[in-house]
């Protein structure tokens, strides 16, 4: 499965309305963005309190259409491409600029989701990667699971929303469905498929983290390994194993899971600005000071 075609979850129709979107969107933790009219002055298509979703690839809903509501999408897009946190709150102008004959204003309060907050790519779906999975199901995050063997997901993955489920039987098929800085597990039940996920992720180059189940022997046999296959060792020390947090004992596979899963906390970002969160104050009392918006040009805030 494509990341475009993951866009759209499932039982979720282009012609959803924006809570039905909303709702489903969220659940499956797909990035999107709200975009809500705030407020409004002279003759305009909708009124305060209408609603849209957009995502990269779709639109659900409507704030009155036209040149207006293509800019808002716009600026959606923009925002969901740079991963912007902060919500944004943007000022159109119903005029020439914005090809309509309205000739009032408004403005569009254009909040991101981020989809989830960490995407976790788990090979082997063992006794392990299953009780991983069932502790990170309740967290905001994705997990995209992958075996080489046919029947080796459980029944009960099937009905995870944020949870996809990949037969794989070659690191190049799941390599090239893997998404930009995703959290790799690889913990198979072959040590030589192991060693070969290794070598493509190392290869493919762009995860946030890459660990592997085992022992310290069993890493000093694949770095010889993967030494001769051409791996520096600045890229080699990228990889953890054993995984999961040092300070943690047991071996029970549970055990293991919970060690993993804390250590995947420790990687969570840190929230950028705590002290300033939300819309900028001066634009706020932009907004509610100034009595000439209408002549603002359109998409400024």
């Amino acid at each position: 499965m494509s990341p475009a075609s993951e866009s759209l979850p499932r039982e979720l129709s282009t012609e959803a309305s924006w809570h039905e979107a909303l709702h489903r969107l969220q659940a499956t933790a797909l990035p999107h963005a709200l975009a809500s009219l705030v407020g409004s002055a002279g003759s305009t298509p909708r009124e305060p309190g209408a609603k849209m979703v957009i995502t990269q690839e779709g639109v659900y809903d409507t704030l009155g259409g036209g040149t207006f509501e293509y800019q808002v999408i716009d600026a959606a897009r923009q925002a969901l491409r740079h991963d912007e946190s902060s919500p944004r709150l943007e000022a159109f102008a119903l005029g020439a600029r914005s090809g309509q004959c309205c000739g009032g204003y408004v403005h569009v309060l254009i909040e991101v989701f981020a989809g989830a907050e960490m995407t976790a790519a788990l090979f082997g779906a063992g006794h392990v990667g299953q009780a991983l999975v069932r502790l990170i199901a309740p967290l905001p995050w994705r997990v995209l699971w992958y075996d080489s063997r046919e029947d080796a997901f459980p029944a009960w993955a099937h009905e995870q929303l944020r949870l996809s489920c990949h037969v794989s039987r070659d690191s190049e098929t799941a390599m090239a469905a893997l998404p930009t800085k995703a959290h790799a597990l690889v913990m198979t039940h072959d040590h030589a498929e192991d060693r070969d996920l290794i070598d493509a992720l190392l290869r493919h180059g762009d995860c946030a983290s890459i660990g592997l189940i085992g022992s310290q022997s069993k890493w000093a046999s694949f770095k010889r390994r993967l030494r001769d296959a051409g791996h520096e060792q600045d890229a080699l020390d990228l990889v953890r194993c054993p995984i999961g947090i040092p300070q943690a004992k047991g071996k029970r596979p549970y055990e293991i899971a919970l060690a993993v899963c804390t250590e995947l906390l420790t990687f969570k970002p840190d929230m950028e600005r705590p002290d300033h969160r939300g819309i900028e104050p001066q634009t706020l009392r932009r907004v509610f000071t100034q009595d000439n918006q209408i002549d603002a040009p359109a998409g400024e805030d």
